[in-house]
């Protein structure tokens, strides 16, 4: 589910950029570096390393902030919030929006790209 959730975010990132949401080409680098399991507390983001003609590279990453303890003398709904944030994964992604797709006058106007 998190290549799921970084395409929403280079989806965004797109928008804020482009006006317009893309099409999202594949990712390279992909690294999981944490488990997650069902019931974590996730935080995806990303940020847009260049941009060329038509097409994005974005850098994305995935934190885990609070997990499930999974300890039975525990209630169901107890949660641990983690100490520091777990990095869980990070990709490089790349996004296109064709040119005559380009909306740049309803681009985010206080978007800057990093």
């Amino acid at each position: 589910h998190i290549l799921d959730f970084w395409g929403d975010v280079g989806t965004e990132l797109a928008i804020r950029l482009f006006g317009d949401e893309s099409l999202f080409l594949g990712y390279e680098n992909v690294r999981f570096t944490a488990p997650v399991y069902a019931g974590d507390f996730m935080e995806y983001t990303g940020w847009i390393e260049k941009v060329g003609n038509t097409s994005l590279t974005c850098k994305f990453e995935a934190y885990k902030y609070i997990t499930l303890p999974r300890d039975p003398a525990l209630a169901d709904s107890a949660a641990d919030v983690l100490p520091e944030p777990v990095l869980c994964g990070e990709a490089v992604g790349t996004l296109v929006v064709k040119k005559p797709f380009q909306r740049i006058d309803h681009a985010d106007p206080k978007f800057q790209v990093r």
